[in-house]
């Protein structure tokens, strides 16, 4: 009789145990990894978002001047409309406060108060309600740079006099403003509604929302129709063989292509061959297009790929030809994976910056397109000009751009991710 050798249950039961602990050691060294990535993850995002917001914070107000200005016929008169003297009657008010200030050189320091376009908006006052002339109004304008910044307390009063633009006598001309009451700190909304300008107090978005605006409606009439129908005849249309093969890597190449690239190709093709306008909002939509529509393409692809062959059997089963089939049945149930890779296709868009540097849309503008044949600059664009900008005021405005630009990119993102959960189909 053959004697079989049998291992203790003991010994069994205590390998097994052994071998549990082990992977569940592993599991929770993986569990940590995961964790530990996450968290430095959100930490780096907190760091960025913190700098961003304490750097640009101070760019939502903006300092204003509260004057109560005669304006005097003398220097502005119906009949000259829209000259006048209109910096010289903001100075006498300004003067109003320091009588004791005298001398042509200490009155162009104290003006300097004042911002560049202080003027200009007593000037649209008039010109809006001539009537006025002769009367005495409140006006609030707003300081210059170097004024502004020492209100949002970013100057060191207590600090050496030749190590800041402002001496001690200019410092107390402003603190005897603020004694008087009439310095005010408002949300700065010319960010928004101004245009470019070299003055960092006057500068503002508005130029450069527009020219994204333009951009991104060309991008989207371009890469949209055409990515969704390229996409549709590849994956339903399209023979499968070694063409279409060569096709769908060179697609998922061009997705992988530097922006920088597709900025150099437009550069070459579409201002050097083609002569289109420099700086047009209508070539970045071109260009961005370039770059959108291999994204759209592969995302549409995907959303086809994921309706179930059951729906295509069913409907040609009831007698629907293969144009029914696509565009009755499975693009209506592909169409949320559609629409959301299209949105993070042109969020993506919206914050390029290498391929409209090289067609010129960093020019200085300062008014708003009208059209998108118009000279434009766009979100990420101005936010370069800005950093590469000297004035210390800027500073605090190119932290403010980068909020706003990231306040669309999340908007956008949550709007795709809300498409896709709204109108998504389980199978």
């Amino acid at each position: 009789m053959t004697d079989i050798s049998t291992t203790p249950s003991s010994s069994i039961g205590s390998a097994g145990s052994a071998l549990m602990k082990k992977r569940n050691r592993r599991q929770t060294a993986l569990q940590g990894l995961g964790l530990a990535a996450i968290s430095f993850a959100a930490l780096m995002l907190f760091i960025l978002i913190a700098s961003l917001v304490s750097s640009g914070y101070k760019a939502f107000t903006q300092t204003h001047i509260q004057l109560e200005v005669f304006v005097d016929p003398e220097e502005i008169s119906v009949e000259r409309l829209p000259r006048g003297g209109f910096d010289d009657v903001l100075l006498a008010s300004l003067q109003d406060y320091f009588p004791d200030v005298e001398g042509r050189a200490d009155l162009r320091k104290l003006e300097n108060i004042l911002s560049n376009g202080a003027q200009f908006r007593l000037r649209d006052r008039v010109v809006e309600n001539p009537d006025i002339i002769g009367q005495t109004i409140t006006v609030k304008v707003p300081t210059s740079d170097d004024y502004d910044q020492l209100a949002k307390g970013l100057v060191n009063r207590e600090s050496p006099e030749d190590q800041r633009k402002l001496a001690n006598r200019q410092i107390g001309w402003f603190e005897t403003l603020e004694e008087a009451g009439v310095i005010t700190q408002p949300i700065n909304w010319a960010l928004i509604t101004n245009a470019d300008s070299r003055f960092p107090e006057l500068a503002g978005l508005k130029g450069a929302l527009v020219g994204s605006f333009w951009a991104l409606l060309v991008c989207f009439l371009i890469s949209f129709p055409l990515g969704i129908g390229s996409a549709i005849y590849l994956e339903e249309f399209a023979p499968k063989n070694k063409w279409s093969d060569l096709i769908e890597v060179n697609i998922n190449n061009l997705a992988a292509v530097p922006s920088v690239v597709f900025g150099l190709l437009a550069l070459a093709v579409f201002l050097g061959w083609f002569g289109m306008p420099r700086s047009a909002p209508l070539v970045g939509g071109m260009t961005l297009a370039l770059m959108t529509m291999p994204t759209i393409i592969i995302a549409t692809r995907a959303a086809l790929k994921a309706v179930p062959p059951s729906i295509r059997e069913a409907a040609l089963g009831v007698g629907a030809s293969k144009h029914q089939v696509v565009f009755g049945h499975v693009l209506p149930l592909a169409m949320p994976g559609v629409l959301t890779g299209t949105i993070i296709g042109l969020a993506q868009a919206l914050g390029e910056t290498a391929p409209l540097l090289l067609i010129g849309m960093n020019a200085f503008i300062t008014s708003a397109p009208d059209t998108p044949l118009d000279s434009a600059t766009a979100l990420p664009t101005q936010i370069f000009i800005w950093a590469d900008s000297p004035e210390r005021g800027f500073v605090s405005r190119t932290s403010a751009a980068i909020l706003v630009l990231l306040t669309f990119l999340v908007t956008m993102n949550a709007v795709a991710i809300y498409l896709r959960s709204k109108f998504e189909r389980k199978w």
